[in-house]
């Protein structure tokens, strides 16, 4: 059986667990989570970086921290995890759905001024594949229209986008260390702070609405309860886990990476003969190898692709059902004009395995046809 995921394990996790039992101190903000607070500072060159349970928490810290009031619209793509658009319906906001680029399957930054309106709040890039979106013209879009922008930066840590890290480009970003991302704690994600305005509060909604943070470095003589907010620490488990990870990232990267050009140069025969597409990274973006995925012809032909792997154990997969005909997408969004790429393209993307340690991408690209 080739796993489509495999999670890796840099070899300290155990031991970095075992420091955090012995130091007594399993809830949040402990010495494992302050280190790596300060390597996501440090890499992002953001104001702030704060670790969350999970990448949809680090969003619904976002919604939050944007305002997001009922009614508030908020412009992403349809082609994303639900939690794009649900951490600001929790808020009451309405996801406004455009189509996404060919090339990269991000976000056509030529469709969103189209699908600003009065009640337009942010703007949400979410880098697919850990692919940047074009920043700079998101960002003066925003700039001219007053907006937040929110980079839904999931698969995108140790990406760059012109050389600026992805997800410390925008106001505010999202990470994810779920066990299928580059680097893991199992769960886990971290909300970046790009805007000086929404540190302090970032820290009390972080706290369950509670300026904590502020007690424990000696600014104020109590704590108590300021402002809304909820429990989002990880554990001190999970950020000794993570530190492993992070001080591995480099490393963890470049090995995905010789995969993933492996894949690349594999395929392109297939791809001049016509049965796929291969990814597309522009020049301006550095990518981290978070995945890679093929485009097939049709449905059917992917449909027949994924038994003919399965029958040899391979798992391939695909994503994502478009956000804007799903059943909650339907009745909490809108889409803005029609989305034919994004329906077009979510029919035809299969991901195949990717994962450090494995050697079997030849024997999985012979397989495809």
């Amino acid at each position: 059986m080739i796993p489509f995921n495999r999670p890796y394990m840099t070899g300290k996790e155990h031991l970095y667990i075992d420091q955090a039992h012995s130091n007594r101190k399993l809830a949040g903000d402990g010495i494992f989570t302050k280190n790596c607070h300060e390597w996501l500072e440090k890499n992002t060159s953001t104001k702030k970086a704060l670790l969350t349970h999970s990448c949809t928490a680090a969003l619904e810290m976002a919604a939050i921290l944007a305002d997001i009031q009922p009614g508030d619209e908020v412009i992403m793509p349809s082609y994303t995890f639900v939690s794009t658009a649900n951490a600001f319906v929790l808020r009451g906001g309405i996801p406004v759905f455009v189509d996404i680029r060919p090339d990269t399957l991000n976000i056509d930054e030529k469709l969103i001024e189209a699908a600003i309106t009065p009640k337009t709040k942010a703007i949400v890039p979410v880098h697919y594949a850990g692919v940047g979106c074009e920043m700079d013209v998101i960002m003066e879009i925003a700039n001219r229209h007053n907006l937040l922008v929110i980079e839904d930066a999931a698969q995108g840590v140790m990406s760059t986008y012109k050389g600026k890290p992805l997800g410390a480009i925008g106001h505010l970003g999202a990470y994810s260390f779920h066990e299928t991302k580059n680097v893991i704690s199992g769960e886990g994600g971290a909300l970046i702070v790009n805007d000086e305005r929404f540190v302090n509060r970032a820290e009390i909604i972080r706290e369950k609405g509670t300026n904590r943070s502020q007690f424990f470095r000696g600014q104020i003589d109590k704590y108590t309860w300021v402002d809304i907010g909820s429990s989002f620490l990880p554990s001190e488990i999970m950020a000794a886990f993570l530190w492993a990870q992070l001080q591995e990232a480099d490393d963890i990267t470049q090995k995905r990476l010789a995969i993933w050009d492996q894949y690349h140069a594999e395929l392109a025969e297939y791809e001049e003969k016509g049965y796929l597409r291969r990814p597309i990274i522009p020049a301006e973006t550095q990518q981290n190898a978070h995945m890679y995925y093929i485009l097939l012809n049709s449905l059917e032909e992917r449909t027949k692709v994924i038994e003919r792997l399965k029958k040899k154990d391979i798992n391939a997969v695909f994503h994502y059902v478009p956000l804007h005909s799903s059943p909650g997408g339907l009745k909490y969004g809108r889409k803005n004009g029609e989305l034919p790429l994004t329906e077009d393209l979510s029919d035809r993307l299969l991901r195949l395995p990717l994962w450090v340690g494995m050697n079997e991408v030849k024997a999985i690209c012979a397989e495809l046809f």
